[in-house]
């Protein structure tokens, strides 16, 4: 069965699209077969992956809201970039995406849209992995109702902690009223730097607040490193030369995610 795993919080700046990344590159070192969905209309994960967005024809936005096929037995194609990149597939996003919502507004079971459109593609892969946007809105819903899994990239600031109640809710709110089957397959500290006596502090209440809801994951350090590779267009792991400590740990963050993504 095709895991799909939503990377989701309704802040920005949390790391997800560097963390569906650098896991989907980790999961296809494994031989598994990826797809990355971005459906962020900041189109950063299409951009980490090394993809010019101004010359892209075709992205994620035209196939939700593409019109419904005349033929019932037909179905919307998703658009996926013809070459795989660093060993994965992907659809790819632009900032079209941010009108998205407006087109959907009085669509027909518009909460179910991506799901409907990752169908028919789910025995070409393994894993899923859906880039969310840093909302509430239309967009989020429409990868929670189609994943079978929430990931949450969440900060190692007081902040960014107090937030998770809203998102939980929303959490709650899908699995009630739109995808029974949803399950957290974890929380994920990020930009975690020990020398911090606030990001040390945060990381406890992470652990003590979430550790009973689900899975909290080793802390994903600081590295300048990370986003340098995002901004090179690539994985983390493909972009060091030198493997320093930091470097290492933050590798194995990515390897124990990939792990726990396989034992889901």
């Amino acid at each position: 069965m095709t895991k799909i795993i939503a990377l989701f919080n309704q802040a920005g700046g949390v790391g997800k699209s560097t963390v569906t990344q650098n896991l989907g590159y980790h999961l296809a070192l494994r031989d598994h077969r990826v797809l990355l969905v971005d459906m962020d209309p900041q189109a950063s994960l299409t951009i980490f992956m090394g993809i010019d967005i101004t010359n892209l024809q075709d992205t994620i936005y035209d196939a939700l809201i593409a019109e419904e096929p005349e033929n019932e037995n037909d179905r919307v194609a998703i658009s996926i970039y013809p070459e795989q990149l660093h060993k994965m597939s992907l659809a790819p996003s632009s900032v079209a995406l941010a009108n998205a919502e407006i087109r959907l507004a009085t669509a027909i079971q518009r909460e179910f849209r991506l799901k409907e459109i990752l169908e028919p593609i789910l025995d070409d892969y393994d894993f899923i992995l859906i880039d969310c946007p840093p909302s509430l809105g239309l967009l989020s819903i429409n990868c929670l109702v189609a994943a079978t899994h929430m990931l949450v990239p969440i900060e190692t600031q007081y902040k960014a902690l107090m937030g998770t109640d809203m998102l939980l809710g929303t959490f709650r709110t899908i699995r009630r009223k739109l995808n029974k089957s949803l399950a957290i397959a974890g929380f994920l500290p990020t930009r975690y730097w020990s020398s911090n006596s606030m990001d040390r502090h945060t990381l406890e209440s992470i652990n003590s607040q979430l550790s009973q809801i689900g899975t909290v994951f080793s802390p994903l350090p600081r590295a300048t490193a990370v986003s340098e590779a995002s901004q090179y267009g690539k994985p983390f792991m493909e972009y060091i030369k030198k493997k320093s400590e930091n470097h290492l740990a933050v590798l194995a963050v990515f390897d124990e995610l990939s792990l726990a993504m396989e034992a889901l």
